[in-house]
């Protein structure tokens, strides 16, 4: 019970700090009693996918041409996967960075 109590205090913070949105609390009705761990693979699966396409955007970034049409896309992928689990602040941020590309802007 105690656990359950931190767990639900640090997603309030998360969300009053806007790492998290209404997506994440849908996750919560698909997760069924036969399926406890529901939540933690999709989390799971988000942390992996992200980090690659993380990766890969630095590979890009750090490129002498960037390929801002490539970045895009992988933005785009970011953004539909942090959306997918509630991700707001990564959502927000991909925003800003598609952004950048498409003024094409390096330094952005």
């Amino acid at each position: 019970m105690e656990a359950q109590m931190h767990i639900n205090t640090l997603m309030a913070n998360m969300f009053r700090l806007g790492l998290l949105d209404e997506q994440f609390q849908n996750l919560h009705i698909f997760q069924a009693k036969s399926a406890p761990d529901f939540i933690a693979k999709v989390i799971a699966i988000f942390g992996k996918e992200g980090g690659q396409i993380i990766d890969e955007l630095g590979e890009m970034l750090h490129k002498p041409c960037v390929d801002f049409n490539n970045v895009s896309a992988l933005l785009y992928d970011l953004m539909g996967i942090s959306a997918s689990v509630g991700a707001l602040r990564v959502k927000n941020i991909c925003i800003q960075f598609l952004e950048f590309c498409r003024e094409k802007s390096i330094d952005g």
